[in-house]
């Protein structure tokens, strides 16, 4: 009864010492302020202790446990996975890194219809978007031309520096030009990357 939901004692719920993925404590405080607004989250995934009878070990859903932990609740709803060790590293190294993309047409749409009951700031603590990023959404009026069949995704791009290199890269952002929308240091991150990028392909004639 693999995909069988299961409400377990969050006192018998033990992170996986391996876990590598960490959220920020904006984005817990938005997961920990949804489960209270609205008591829906998805379940977390469990399998039974390799060491510790009677207690579960989770391989998804650490945040949520320890939100549910926080808001004072003594139960999770759980679905519990009969797998191994080495199978447990696999799905701690991809079930919190694999996902698809925002389509912006309907990311669009659908902030502009949660901007019918909500402000930009008010969405900012309910999404993982922040505010400047909801109103520069909300502010699309017209998609750039697309090829037929093709559509607009918003794109996260992730690399890792080291001290040196983070040290240029704010160095470089200080001096960067301030996007015409949005003044954060994302938007200018993003947009001196993009110059960057570009003054590389014209110098290389592409």
């Amino acid at each position: 009864m693999q995909n069988t939901i299961i409400r377990i004692p969050i006192d018998k719920l033990i992170p996986h010492p391996e876990n590598p993925n960490k959220m920020s404590k904006q984005t817990f405080e938005k997961l920990k302020r949804h489960i209270k607004q609205t008591h829906n989250y998805e379940p977390l995934i469990v399998r039974n202790h390799p060491e510790i009878e009677d207690n579960f070990q989770i391989i998804n859903g650490h945040h949520r446990a320890l939100a549910l932990r926080q808001l004072g609740e003594t139960f999770a709803d759980c679905i519990i996975w009969n797998i191994d060790d080495d199978q447990a590293r696999v799905f701690l190294a991809t079930l919190n890194r694999l996902g698809g993309k925002d389509e912006l047409s309907l990311k669009a749409e659908l902030i502009k219809n949660l901007s019918e009951k909500f402000s930009s700031k008010e969405l900012s603590k309910l999404l993982p978007d922040s505010k400047a990023a909801i109103e520069r959404i909300k502010d699309i009026t017209k998609l750039p031309p697309m090829p037929e069949n093709e559509k607009a995704f918003l794109n996260t791009l992730v690399f890792f520096l080291n001290d040196e290199q983070i040290k240029i890269v704010e160095s470089a952002l200080g001096l960067a030009p301030t996007p015409a929308v949005g003044g954060s240091k994302s938007d200018k991150l993003a947009y001196a990357i993009t110059i960057i990028s570009k003054e590389y392909l014209e110098s290389k004639g592409v």
